[in-house]
């Protein structure tokens, strides 16, 4: 049972499932959260990386990080209670790029696979590396044997958060913004 609210959007003069967003595009409020987030969480995770290997940060660089992991997991679990009570594709409709008859075969669907392939393993692998970090690493952080494994993973991690920001801009775009 899909649970929404009709809401007219007053920039494109239509009415769609759930509440609109606050960009002025098509998308709901979790969805522009979480695109307006990826601006922030990108840079910061950026910046924390920065702190860890140059400055030799560790604690900060764990604090950046605990926060950063938490905030996704919030953000990540809001938007997807969101998109199963709300599903994306009504807003998409306009877009010259989604087709529902070819929902996953459109430049839509097929950006959103893309997206997919990276959001879902960064998600499995964020946890992975912020509890292993958590268990290998003492409570004040230095360096010690399980590093270059952290490193290896970590490194794998920031790359995979990095396309899913990118992959979900793309995604936000040509679903939510196009007309």
């Amino acid at each position: 049972m899909i649970i929404g609210v009709l809401v007219c959007d007053p920039l494109f003069g239509q009415s769609f499932p759930g509440v609109n967003g606050f960009l002025g595009t098509r998308g709901t409020l979790m969805l522009d959260v979480v695109f307006l987030a990826m601006f922030v969480i990108v840079p910061v995770m950026l910046y924390s990386i920065y702190l860890v290997r140059y400055r030799r940060r560790y604690r900060l660089h764990k604090q950046l990080q605990l926060g950063l992991g938490l905030i996704l997991l919030i953000a990540v679990s809001v938007f997807e209670i969101e998109q199963i009570l709300v599903p994306w594709e009504a807003r998409a409709e306009p877009s010259p790029y989604f087709e529902t008859d070819h929902k996953w075969s459109s430049p839509v669907g097929i950006s959103l696979l893309v997206h997919l392939f990276f959001a879902v393993p960064t998600f499995f692998l964020w946890i992975y590396v912020i509890v292993q970090a958590w268990r290998k690493f003492p409570r004040n952080p230095v360096p010690n044997e399980y590093s270059s494994v952290h490193r290896r993973w970590a490194r794998l991690a920031a790359l995979e958060m990095t396309m899913t920001a990118i992959t979900g801009w793309v995604f936000y775009y040509l679903a939510f913004v196009a007309t």
